[in-house]
This record gives structure tokens, C-alpha cells and sequence, in this order.
């Protein structure tokens, strides 16, 4: 099994739309790569902790490899829009790769490449080693499961 933790806005769509993705093992959304320790949402809400909302993946390499999982993500997100990701404004819904394993991050720069010939305006979502992961309150896991006809902005179905 293989772990990466990505950001996309909101976690929870983030989440709902890679536990659906074939592979894809597990889910947990959470805060990542601030500076405050072990934050509570309404904390990352304000804005001073430097954390994004993001989701831990876990993914079986031999269903799924990264360049196909990174390929799905890119697709859900505009990674040319620094700290908003649809109606959702704030430095915590920066879009973000964050790597376990240095080994991945010819991949992951490989796969920004390809996605970048896709768009007029850099791409700014931030690709770096993960540095902590605090997992968010248990009414935010599995949020969307839990609360069929909670708001999301990213299309569940692409």
C-alpha cells in the first residue's frame, strides 16, 4: 500500500470522489503541512494556522499507480486558483500534493507538466514533502456519506 495526501478545497468532495476511485483503500480527511499542532476546524477556519483541508490516501499500487491517481485529481480541481477552490475562499482550500515518499515526486512533477499544457495561467497548487497531517473531527469523516445532500462542489460522477 502506498500513501499520499492530497488537497482540493473542501475535503469533504475531495474525499468522497478518491474513496470512490478504484484502488483507492482508504480515506481520512484532516489538516496538513501548517504549524499549529494536532488544529481543530474552527481554528484552520481562521486562517492562522497555515494548514489546508486535505485527504489522506491510501491506494493499492497494483490496482491503481500514482500517475492515474494524480490524473483524477487534477481533474476535480483548478489548480490555477491560489487559496479557492469553487465558492470556497481561504488559504486552508489551497490546492496541494503532499509526498510521503521522495521517489514519487518525479511522477508528480511529470503529471503537473502534462496538466500544464491544459491551462493558460500557472498552476499554483503547492507540491511538497508532507510534514504533518493532524486527522480532522469525526463529523468531517466520511462527511458526504454521512449527509447524503451536503454541499460540494466537485462533481462526484467525473
Amino acid at each position: 500500500m502506498k500513501e499520499i495526501v492530497l488537497a482540493g478545497g473542501c475535503f469533504w468532495g475531495v474525499e468522497a470522489y478518491l474513496a470512490r476511485v478504484e484502488g483507492v483503500v482508504e480515506t481520512e480527511v484532516g489538516y496538513a503541512n501548517g504549524h499549529v499542532e494536532n488544529p481543530s476546524y474552527e481554528q484552520v477556519c481562521r486562517r492562522d494556522t497555515g494548514h489546508t483541508e486535505a485527504c489522506r490516501v491510501i491506494y493499492d499500487e497494483g490496482v491503481i499507480d500514482l500517475e492515474t491517481l494524480l490524473n483524477r485529481f487534477w481533474k476535480i480541481i483548478d489548480p490555477t486558483v491560489l487559496n479557492r477552490q469553487g465558492p470556497d475562499i481561504g488559504s486552508q482550500y489551497r490546492t496541494g500534493i503532499y509526498f510521503l515518499n521522495e521517489g514519487d515526486l518525479p511522477v508528480i512533477l511529470q503529471t503537473k507538466e502534462i496538466q500544464q499544457m491544459k491551462y493558460t495561467k500557472p498552476i499554483v497548487t503547492e507540491i511538497e514533502p508532507l510534514r504533518c497531517f493532524y486527522p480532522a473531527e469525526e463529523y468531517h469523516q466520511k462527511y458526504l456519506k454521512k449527509n447524503p445532500g451536503g454541499y460540494c462542489h466537485i462533481d462526484l460522477n467525473s
